[in-house]
């Protein structure tokens, strides 16, 4: 067996200098990349360097590890406690670096790393998917309708095999009828049954949808289940991204811990606005408050702009220039089409192929999977009728 793509190092150290030293000689070994601290997603590698408050750094190596989120865990420190290191190896720390660490010694435990890789059949992250988000401004606004034909036309873009749909609506989600499935499971199976979630267990609860995406719905009902918990929601995403190579959540317009837990995490949130003053005041507010406090950076929040109709009372001008930043496509108001799709249980990309709003959600897709060397390129309007 051998690696075709590097393995994922994150360095979480309290010293600045000592952080810098580990990120030199991860990425000078052949097959390792650091990542930037922001980065999110699978880690093939974490090397933690532990601090004054020991009993937290072991809490967080265990959420880790229980989640899903690394493959193994490298434990640093100036003092070797052998309480705390015991404690280390049975969260699964696999080596310990005593510091000032020798480069040498660094470069020997990475090169056993690869060799367990290498000789595992289990081999971390197949895939490494991305998570959009799809988050209303206000109630209304179309996030269903959003979450469900990008899935669909993410599916039929080039070289794009599984995508996972995540109805994330905690009561009543309407993803069911949108795409006119009865499922058997919805996450609900997933809140009781959280020690045995793995790919096995998750791929036998999705439903598969006539397009090929695979959903994952809310319950239909009040029916008793556990909520989904931050921690909950971690490990889910965890298993979904190796297991999909993007993962649709419609988010809804819910502000509770889990919700932000999964802004966190995810590659792209996708904020449905619509063209009317209370609607962008609210978009400007959780702009505001997003990243302000940390949830989200601006960089990963994409304005989509739904229902656009040309020359409304409000420009798409005046728009941006209230939010403060520009808009990322637009999605052409259609309300015969959307209508037709939703009372027939069909995608618009089914029920109109060839309508203007159908073609808005293929281009968006096709904008989200484009990469860094197809960007050199015209970039195509996602704005209609401007």
């Amino acid at each position: 067996m051998q690696i075709q793509e590097k393995l994922r190092v994150k360095i979480a150290f309290k010293s600045l200098n000592s952080s810098k030293k580990m990120v030199q000689i991860v990425n000078s070994c052949d097959g390792f990349e650091a990542l930037e601290a922001s980065d999110t997603g699978y880690v093939h590698l974490f090397v933690i360097e532990l601090g004054q408050s020991p009993e937290k750094d072991l809490d967080l190596i265990k959420n880790m590890t229980m989640s899903g989120e690394v493959g193994e865990v490298f434990l640093t420190s100036d003092y070797a406690d052998p309480g705390i290191l015991m404690q280390a190896m049975r969260l699964g720390v696999k080596e310990f670096i005593p510091q000032p660490f020798d480069e040498g010694d660094v470069r020997q435990a990475l090169e056993r790393f690869k060799d367990r890789c290498l000789k595992s059949k289990s081999q971390p992250v197949a895939k490494q998917g991305k998570i959009i988000s799809i988050f209303g401004s206000k109630g209304g606004v179309g996030t269903t309708t959003v979450a469900v034909n990008l899935a669909v036309a993410l599916k039929k873009a080039k070289g794009l095999r599984s995508i996972a749909l995540l109805d994330m609506n905690t009561l009543f989600g309407e993803i069911p009828l949108f795409l006119e499935i009865a499922p058997k499971f919805h996450w609900g199976e997933i809140t009781k049954n959280i020690e045995r979630l793995d790919e096995t267990f998750l791929s036998n609860i999705l439903t598969t949808h006539r397009s090929g995406i695979q959903v994952l719905p809310s319950p239909a009902y009040l029916n008793g289940h556990v909520r989904p918990t931050p921690e909950i929601m971690v490990r889910l995403l965890a298993v979904m991204q190796r297991m999909f190579d993007f993962v649709i959540i419609d988010a809804g317009q819910s502000t509770n811990d889990t919700s932000l837990k999964v802004m966190e995490i995810t590659n792209y949130l996708l904020l449905v606005t619509i063209l009317s003053l209370p609607c962008l005041a609210n978009t400007n507010k959780l702009l505001k408050s997003l990243t302000d406090l940390g949830y989200v950076s601006a960089e990963r929040i994409k304005l989509v702009l739904n229902r656009y109709v040309k020359n409304s009372e409000i420009s798409l001008k005046d728009a941006e220039v209230g939010l403060g930043r520009g808009l990322f496509c637009s999605i052409p108001n259609d309300y015969t089409a959307s209508m037709a799709a939703i009372n027939n249980g069909k995608p618009i990309l089914e029920i109109a192929p060839k309508s203007e709003i159908a073609k808005s959600f293929l281009d968006l897709a096709e904008c989200l999977t484009t990469t860094p060397a197809d960007k050199n390129g015209k970039r195509k309007s996602l704005f209609f009728g401007k």
